[in-house]
Formats: structure tokens, sequence, C-alpha cells
């Protein structure tokens, strides 16, 4: 008989002690999770991390002490030999840091008022290391802050994508699913699934948030 997967474990921060114990509820209540900890600012949270090892932290974004985009780059970031998978749960309509923090190493996203089953989804996909960047929130994301989201590096010499996978690279920036990439290019989904893992792959990248970070940072999507 196999024995049951280990619960996923995961540590909640968020500066609000109601939504805090509100997310607390709704995560312990699932079988196949458990709360590993729980605290109220960013630097608790590293702290926290470095010391239980979750597999998911849900953060919140604007906290005391260290906010949440730090946290986020300090357990996560590009330098970080052993990085944590975290999911933001933020206020999307009043933040302005959304794309900070998916820059910072975020696995994804959720807003505040996503209805529960929707939060432990989230939980559950970046727990299984698949990114969760919903093809709308990006749209509005990007709608959003396309002023703010200017290239800061130009594309390396030598770019190791082929101009198809470039093509797939610009539509997952333009928060398109891969059934909609499919579709746009007229190729099978498994196609578009390889495409992406060689994108990745090439770039060095960890999922498909940084995917669509790295297009815009390197000027490829506007």
């Amino acid at each position: 008989m196999t024995a049951p997967a280990a619960p996923v474990r995961v540590v909640v921060c968020d500066d609000q002690a109601l939504i805090r114990t509100g997310l607390v509820t709704i995560i312990d209540a699932q079988p196949d999770m458990e709360v590993a900890g729980e605290c109220g600012d960013g630097r608790a949270a590293v702290d926290m991390a470095a010391r239980l090892h979750p597999d998911v932290v849900v953060m919140d974004v604007r906290m005391p002490v260290l906010d949440g985009i730090e946290a986020t780059r300090l357990l996560a970031g590009s330098a970080v030999p052993n990085p944590a998978k975290v999911l933001v749960v933020t206020t999307f309509n009043l933040d302005e840091y959304v794309y900070e923090a998916l820059r910072a190493g975020a696995s994804g996203f959720l807003l505040k008022d996503a209805p529960p089953a929707q939060l432990l989804h989230g939980i559950r996909t970046v727990a299984s290391g698949a990114a969760l960047l919903d093809p709308e929130v990006t749209r509005q994301l990007v709608g959003k802050y396309a002023a703010r989201i200017r290239p800061t590096d130009t594309a390396p010499d030598g770019h190791p994508l082929t101009p198809r996978e470039l093509e797939v690279l610009r539509l997952i920036a333009d928060g398109l699913s891969n059934s909609e990439i499919a579709k746009a290019l007229q190729i099978s989904q498994e196609t578009v699934k390889t495409f992406v893992s060689r994108i990745l792959t090439k770039l060095g990248l960890r999922d498909r948030v940084q995917a669509v970070v790295y297009a815009y940072r390197h000027g490829l999507a506007t």
C-alpha cells in the first residue's frame, strides 16, 4: 500500500491578524495541508522559513519591519541557493508593487478577495513547482503598470531563443495561457508546453512568472 503523501507545509505571513487568522484557518482545515508557522512581518517570515523549511510561504506585501518584496527577494531571489516558493497575496488595485514582487522571485500571486478554493489551488500549484500567474490578472498587471515596466537591460548578445520560441515568450508575457498560445500559433498544447520548457531551460528561469519578468526586463515584450 502506498503511504499517503506528506501534507504541504505552509508559513503564513500577514501583518493583519484577522486576515492571517482567516488564512491559517482555511489552510489548516485541509487534509493535505498544515500551517507550519505564522508571523506578522517580512523579517519574521525569512527567519521562520529558514528554521522550518516550509513548502510554500504565503506572503503579504505591505508589512512593517521588512516588506513582502524584500522578504521575497531574501527567500526566493536569484542569488538564493535554495529558493523558497512564495505565493504573494495582495490587494491588487491598491498595490503598486506586484510586479516588483514577481521580479523578486515570487512563484505567483493572488488577490486577497479571491475565494478560499482559489487560495488553496494556488498553494497546491506553487507547492508542485508550477507558477501561478493567472492570464487575466497578468493582462491587468501589464496594462496597469506598462509605463512602469521599462526594460533596464538589453537582450543579451547571441540570444539563445529561436524566432518561434521568442514568439511564444512574447505571448506568455501578454498573459496568454497554453491553450490560447496554441490557438494563436495553430499548434498543439503539447507543442506549446515543449516550447515553454525550452525557453525556461535556455534562459535559466525557474517558472513562467520569471519568463514574464525576463521578457519585460530585457525589452523582448512591450
